[in-house]
Parts: C-alpha cells; structure tokens; sequence
C-alpha cells in the first residue's frame, strides 16, 4: 500500500498525517488509529480542502469499508477542529472544557476577514496575509463535541486499546493526549510543538511542562505533536528544558518590570533558543505566563496577543528594525 505524501506509519495501525514542511502556523497533525474494521481519528485540519486530504489517506490506510465516525480531539483550536464538518454524524469526543476555548478564538469568518480585509501595511494585516493567507475558510461551520468528558476515558479500536487523559490546562484551558499503551505511541496535540516556539494561551508553562512529564511517564517510543516532526523521549525531554527556562526568564524579566513583550524581544536579540522557527511567538507565551504570575483571572484577548507577535516578526522583517 503507498501511503499519501503526508501520512507515516508510526506503528501498526497507527498513522499521522504530517503536512508541516517549514514554519508556519495552521498545517496541524492529525492522526489514524485503525484496526479490524474500525477507526478513530486524532484531530482534523484547518479547512475542507485539507481535511479532504487527510481523509483520502485515512481512507487509503483502512481495510476496505472502514467508517471514519469517531474523532478525538486533542483541543478546540480551529486548525485542529474546523475540518469536522467533512465527517457529518461522527462522534466527536473532546475533554468537557474544550467548549470553553471554542467561545475565545475567532470565529473562520472573522479569520477570513482578518486575512483578506485588513490593511497590508500593518504588521497584523501583513502577519495574518504572511501564515493564514493560503487558507480559505469560506463557509465553515465549527462542529461542537458530541461526548465529552473529564480526567480520562478509554477506548478500544478494534484489537487496540486507547487512552485519553484530560491535560489541561495547559496549552488550552481543554487539552488531552492519546495514548496508545501497547503501541507505545502519544499523541500530544498542542502541548507539544516541534521545531519551532509554541503559542500556549492558557498556561501556565508549569502545566504544559508537568503534561509532557505525563507523557514521558507513559514510556512512548514516538509522541506525535500538535505541529512539525515526530518525537522522540529525548526530543520531549529537550522540550521540557525549553518550557522550564523559559518559565525561569519569564519569572526574572518580569520581576525587573521588563512586559512580556519587551522579555521576548530581549531573548530573541540574544538568540536564546537557537535553530527554533517563529520565535515572535514568545510574545504570546510569554504574555500569558505573565498573567499567571500577576494573577489576572481575565480571559485572554487572543487577536491582541497575536498583534504583539505580527509587530515582533514586521520589525525582524525590516531591514532597519525598529523597537529593538
């Protein structure tokens, strides 16, 4: 069997569906857990057009006659979710706060707005036409879950048995991960990104670095993250010294009375974390860590954290930077 460009498989019956070749925001992983006859995907993309993709070679990498009617959904991000609407009547199982997170981010009319109405001379116009430009989320409707649940649930696919553990918050205020015990294959949705900076809007990083210590202690060979590359124990680990350090200058800078803006500036002069992709991010990481350690119960304002990070990447842009 020839498996579609994007689609590995990790392990028997277990596929992910990788579609990221360089930084970028939006090209999420999915995933396949198939066997005798059933299926239960991870996730879906971002549009129609590319979860009509994903679901090709989902289809290619079942037995014949296979439905594709259950999906997990690691957390309530459009770019994991808003491909739903291509599995009409499928049981969408989701952790009980991910419906939260489904009131905070725009709306795929807002985002189209926002890619195709704002002004391109502007670094929000300019970042939003740069990364989400190449989607076009005309006409999506954002499905919610149909069961949903808290702390863990386990399921069986045919001969093999999964296990969802509610994580958050984390990265969302609804995270989970799914892991397959005998596999020894995870999927960490969001709470894990690979070879670039993470976007974490709830945090704080504590939480995201004690959800990947969970997924270590789950001993997987593979974990199989929100965005970019397959990972390794090691690669994890290696992750989690990212989190606590930056956690750490989070904790500094903001003592100094630097904002969160001006300690991601600072650590991206200083080229802190070398080799990883879109480091405009940390403004966005970084600002929720803050709201943590001030205590601000106040939800985040998730067009405005984004604008940090669009200002971030228009001045590393130019070629006299500015605000540095």
């Amino acid at each position: 069997m020839a498996l579609a460009p994007d689609m590995r498989q990790i392990a028997p019956g277990v596929f992910g569906w990788l579609p990221q070749q360089s930084s970028t925001w939006g090209l999420a992983n999915c995933g396949l857990i198939t066997s005798q006859g059933e299926a239960l995907l991870v996730d879906t993309p971002y549009t129609p057009a590319l979860t009509d993709a994903f679901l090709d070679a989902a289809r290619a990498s079942t037995a014949p006659g296979t439905r594709l009617d259950r999906v997990a959904v690691t957390h309530a991000n459009g770019d994991h979710t808003w491909g739903l609407q291509r599995l009409p009547g499928a049981e969408i199982l989701a952790t009980r706060a991910a419906l939260e997170h489904q009131c905070l981010e725009p709306t795929p009319q807002q985002l189209q707005t926002l890619t195709r109405d704002t002004d391109p001379g502007h670094p929000l116009g300019w970042y939003f036409r740069q990364h989400f430009g190449k989607f076009d989320f005309a006409g999506i409707e954002v499905l919610p879950p149909t069961d949903v649940f808290t702390g863990r649930r386990d399921l069986v696919v045919g001969s093999i048995p999964v296990e969802l553990y509610e994580v958050g918050p984390a990265h969302t205020v609804g995270d989970l991960i799914v892991h397959l015990p005998e596999q020894r294959v995870v999927f960490a949705g969001d709470i894990v990104f690979s070879g670039d900076h993470p976007s974490h809007w709830a945090g704080p990083l504590e939480r995201v670095s004690d959800a990947c210590s969970r997924i270590l202690a789950l001993d997987p060979e593979w974990i199989v993250p929100g965005h970019g590359p397959l990972m390794s124990p090691e690669d994890l680990k290696a992750y989690v010294d990212y989190l606590d350090d930056l956690a750490d200058q989070a904790y500094v800078m903001h003592g100094q009375g630097r904002t969160a803006v001006e300690a991601a500036r600072i650590l991206i002069k200083e080229d802190r974390y070398t080799g990883l992709g879109l480091p405009e991010r940390l403004a966005i990481t970084l600002s929720t860590e803050y709201r943590h350690l001030e205590k601000d119960p106040a939800a985040p304002d998730l067009l405005e954290l984004m604008d940090h990070a669009a200002r971030i990447a228009w001045d590393r842009s130019s070629a006299e930077p500015s605000g540095w």
